[in-house]
């Protein structure tokens, strides 16, 4: 049985509490901020964590089971911490997070850890946003082997397909936008880039990756816009894609042999067919 003196630090057990909230996020860019409730900045493992008053968790709730533990992160939207355009963006979308408590009179020494998940769901208001924290439990929700399926399960240029995307990969201009069609300067090579991707490589959307669905010479037509466009023209990079069939994975790429589908599985309508029909 573990005592109180071993459960809480002495800073914790002290009359007066110097508490202060503080909160780690990491996105998947690899950028990393830290923000403290703390009505000053703190310096924590190398890492400056921002004053952010209003920032303000809910109540956690935690258990000895397997159920996931959830929590709400309410607050302001900062032009230089948490940006509105970097919310719409979908920068923020399935961040790390690891939320903390400390001693703001010594941030550095013995930290108590709350919670540690992702960023779920996030919510604009105005000049505000409510962030769900998904807490590491919540990763037994995941499958645990793939569902058979009759296309490929992989990604192009993953690990399970293992093409190499540097001859795949062309560098380009955009020099017009209509909507959300965009045209480049130099027409891909025919009949790659469905299903493939444009990197945006400047202005505000720099970072950002968006799917091609259609391609007609020069002009592809995106799934979807940022929210924010550079100027023209912009450096963008095209990412070829792939329709996930067999016969394309054989044709195409000569991949066959690390296709990830069940091409040839008999589907539903199997039980449909009456015997020797």
């Amino acid at each position: 049985m573990v005592s109180e003196t071993e459960a809480a630090p002495a800073w914790l057990r002290a009359e007066v509490v110097t508490l202060a909230w503080c909160w780690r996020l990491s996105r998947r860019d690899g950028v990393v901020l830290g923000l403290t409730s703390h009505d000053r900045d703190l310096q924590i493992d190398d890492v400056p964590y921002r004053a952010a008053p209003g920032m303000k968790p809910s109540a956690i709730e935690t258990s000895d089971s397997l159920d996931a533990s959830t929590m709400d992160l309410e607050g302001a939207i900062s032009s230089d911490a948490i940006a509105a355009r970097d919310l719409d963006a979908g920068r923020w979308d399935g961040a790390a997070l690891t939320l903390f408590v400390t001693d703001w009179t010594a941030p550095e020494v013995a930290p108590v850890t709350v919670a540690r998940g992702t960023l779920g769901a996030i919510e604009r208001r105005g000049s505000a946003f409510t962030a769900e924290l998904q807490g590491i439990t919540q990763m037994l929700d995941r499958p645990v082997c793939p569902a058979t399926s009759p296309s490929c399960r992989a990604a192009l240029g993953d690990p399970a397909c293992r093409i190499d995307l540097a001859p795949l990969t062309h560098a380009r201009r955009i020099v017009a936008i209509d909507g959300r069609q965009v045209t480049i300067d130099a027409a891909p090579p025919p009949g790659t880039m469905a299903f493939g991707a444009l990197c945006w490589l400047e202005g505000a959307a720099c970072g950002l990756r968006t799917p091609v669905i259609a391609a007609a010479g020069a002009v592809l037509t995106l799934a979807e816009m940022p929210p924010l466009l550079p100027p023209l023209p912009a450096r963008v990079r095209l990412i070829e894609g792939c329709d996930k069939q067999l016969a394309t994975c054989r044709s195409r790429f000569a991949n066959a042999v690390n296709f990830r589908g069940e091409a040839h599985l008999p589907g539903n309508d199997l039980l449909t067919r009456y015997p020797g029909g």
